[in-house]
């Protein structure tokens, strides 16, 4: 057997040096980034500073307010030296909200006082109404003299269907009386004034019932916020006549005319808050899913307070309310007892009959039972549409968070005019769902990015990128639009970072199919890549400890 050559020997070993470090070259330089770059998660860049920024919420409310002192309420002195304007402040730290109230004085035009000389006060409001409207979100009182007979005795303060009021004079700010004491009396009568047409603590609290811990003083206030439905782009609703005895009652109601002419009205002048959609249905042999008692001094059957819970789940099984859309369903159902349970009446907690003899379901909608008079079966019944859509709206209103307060001793508010709703009223409700809709926006943003810090293999494509920068943005001119009072942009602006934040967290890319945790890609990775690296690890230890030997070795000659 032939003994190899040393030379040949030391040229294979150094041959395979280089082979084994030329891979390794090639696997670190080449491989493993091409590797990372093909493998890495796509994620676009998010305005993280910003929804920082927006997750501490300091929201600043501000109204526009304009007292107009009519001929004989100051003198003219007081007159030369009234500040045109007054800015009150007023902070609720542990809700991180403000308010901010720009007050500014004047005298009544010529035109404004031909309007105040009109015989009553609601012919006053009107009149004042078509000289000038007053922008969204903004009050304009008008004070008049003591002896003015626009307003009834023992009645201060009159409010009408638009943004003014009417404000008698008071003892304190006749002749004689120094101006700072006048205002400070008009002051706390403003303050009154405000409280009623315009937003309340209470309300903005309630809209940030998600952020802010509540404090009802009373059982009616809790039960006030939670009957009305949260904001929604839109909303649908449902009117269903139940007719559980069809052979004995032949039933008529012109639902699309009374939808017209009542409900309608109220819906197009809350088209600035969501949009509505409406449909109608005829429901035979629909029973309720409690018997009714028989009450012998009523000589009618009852249903009391406490059963009625039970009477709605029987019936939403035949609704059929639409599958289709995301938007919450109001319904509103008229229920006409049949024969063997008629008449029937809805009793409360005190067992008194409930006049309206209707009842409604926080977030859901209410019902009516309507009495049918007839003794020969079967019945033809024309339905009072009247009675009943009167009905209707009154809870329509309360569902749709529409909650005027109960004014204070000495205030008379007028009528709210044929579309149902004053326009103080809907700047109330602006007010709240405007608030409601940047809390909401803000809570799905931040929380959509902890969601994306806390997980970073979740790919963030272009599409959602840019729905949060839109919803960034959005909130942005929304709580600027707030401070600066304009409440019609504020609420659109609302709105849309409402969509742009419910589209970036409900973007089908983020389903937790389409990523893998760590411990998943380990599992993959390791019986791929293992079986190559580890003799081009082993090569690479065995040349160094080649390169230590002949150091040694030299260093030994050389010694």
């Amino acid at each position: 057997m032939a003994v190899d050559d040393p030379q040949a020997v030391d040229h294979c070993r150094h041959r395979g040096r280089l082979a084994a470090l030329a891979i390794a070259v090639v696997v670190i330089a080449v491989g493993v980034p091409l590797w990372w770059k093909t493998t890495e998660t796509y994620r676009a860049w998010l305005p993280v500073t910003q929804i920082n920024q927006l997750a501490q919420l300091q929201l600043q409310l501000s109204v526009e307010v304009e007292v107009v002192f009519s001929r004989g309420t100051l003198t003219a002195e007081h007159q030369k030296k009234i500040d045109p304007t007054h800015t009150r402040l007023e902070e609720h730290p542990t809700t991180v909200l403000r308010y901010r109230y720009e007050t500014r004085y004047r005298t009544a035009t010529i035109m404004e006082e031909d309007a105040l000389n009109q015989p009553t006060a609601a012919e006053t409001d009107q009149s004042l109404h078509l000289l000038s409207e007053s922008p969204c979100g903004s009050v304009v009182i008008y004070v008049v003299p003591e002896s003015s007979t626009l307003l009834p005795e023992g009645v201060s303060v009159y409010v009408g269907q638009r943004r003014t009021a009417l404000l008698r004079a008071g003892r304190p700010m006749r002749v004689g009386i120094g101006l700072k004491e006048v205002l400070a009396h008009l002051e706390t009568q403003v303050q009154q004034v405000l409280k009623v047409m315009s937003f309340s603590h209470s309300d903005i609290t309630a809209a940030l019932s998600d952020r802010v811990r509540l404090d009802y003083s009373s059982r009616e206030g809790l039960a006030d916020s939670m009957r009305a439905f949260k904001s929604s782009p839109g909303y649908e609703i449902t009117f269903s006549l139940l007719n559980p005895d069809p052979k004995s009652h032949h039933l008529h109601w012109d639902i699309e005319a009374a939808v017209q002419s009542y409900i309608q009205p109220l819906l197009s002048k809350l088209a600035p808050v969501a949009d509505f959609s409406l449909d109608s249905q005829i429901l035979y042999y629909a029973v309720l899913g409690v018997n009714p008692r028989f009450d012998p001094s009523l000589n009618a059957y009852t249903l009391n307070a406490d059963s009625l819970s039970h009477v709605i789940n029987p019936v939403e099984a035949r609704l059929g309310s639409s599958a289709a859309s995301s938007n919450p369903v109001l319904n509103f159902l008229l229920y006409v007892p049949d024969a063997r349970h008629s008449p029937l009446y809805i009793t409360d907690h005190r067992k008194y009959t409930v006049v309206s003899n209707a009842f409604s379901s926080p977030r859901w909608g209410g019902i009516m039972v309507y009495n049918v008079n007839g003794t020969e079966l079967p019945v033809h019944i024309n339905i009072d549409m009247t009675r009943v859509m009167g009905v209707f709206l009154a809870q329509l209103r309360l569902m749709l968070g529409v909650q005027s307060s109960t004014p204070p001793p000495g205030f008379l508010v007028g009528p709210c005019g044929p579309a149902g709703l004053a326009d103080w009223e809907l700047d109330r409700l602006l007010w709240s769902r405007s608030v409601e809709n940047v809390a909401t926006a803000t809570t799905t943003i931040t929380s959509l990015a902890q969601l994306l810090d806390q997980i970073g293999n979740i790919v963030i494509n272009d599409n959602i990128a840019e729905q949060v920068s839109a919803a960034v943005a959005s909130l942005q001119l929304a709580v600027g639009q707030l401070e600066a009072g304009n409440l019609g942009l504020a609420l659109q602006y609302s709105k849309e970072a409402i969509l742009h934040s419910e589209r970036a967290f409900f973007d089908p890319s983020l389903l937790h199919l389409l990523y893998f945790p760590d411990d998943q890609k380990f599992a993959i990775y390791i019986p791929l890549f293992l079986p190559m690296c580890v003799p081009i690890l082993l090569s690479l230890l065995k040349m160094a400890a080649e390169a230590r030997q002949r150091r040694r070795e030299r260093q030994d000659k050389k010694e």
